[in-house]
């Protein structure tokens, strides 16, 4: 029951995190270079990074962390994985998800310039790849998660 459950908060947190992440991207490229959509983008996504992703980051690595311990021996692949998590847990807590005011107020600024200030540019760049440095660590979690290389579940 106790791994049923932690699978459940895993799913979930990995929904909550990746759904938001892509909605970040979509309403990125919807905004353009809109001034005003970009303003009202950066609310967005500053609210939803609050909302979605760190809950999601915090029951995904939770849960991972206890699967973790379900498991009588700790294949490479889940160790892998783990390792994989604890980067996405950084780059959310301490990298991407602080840029998200930062992002907000100088959009403010662009709106009140009625332009993109360079600024705004240079942090959004950042913001950008930062979020893409965790493609890869994602997609290979995930794949890890789902076909566990060489190793069955033993259950006890």
């Amino acid at each position: 029951m106790l791994r049923k459950s932690m699978l459940f908060f895993h799913v979930v947190g990995t929904i909550m995190y990746i759904g938001t992440i892509l909605a970040h991207i979509a309403s990125g490229v919807i905004a353009g270079s809109d001034v005003q959509a970009v303003y009202h983008t950066a609310i967005f996504q500053e609210k939803t990074a609050y909302i979605f992703i760190l809950p999601g980051i915090i029951a995904k690595t939770i849960s991972g962390f206890v699967m973790f311990s379900l498991y009588p021996e700790k294949p490479l692949w889940l160790k892998i994985k783990i390792g994989l998590a604890a980067f996405l847990a950084f780059n959310a807590f301490f990298l991407l998800t602080p840029l998200m005011p930062e992002l907000r107020v100088l959009a403010e600024e662009s709106l009140k310039a009625g332009y993109l200030i360079e600024a705004y540019k240079t942090k959004e760049h950042t913001a950008m790849l930062v979020g893409m440095s965790n493609v890869i660590p994602l997609v290979l979690a995930v794949v890890l998660g789902v076909f566990k290389p060489g190793f069955k579940f033993k259950r006890t």
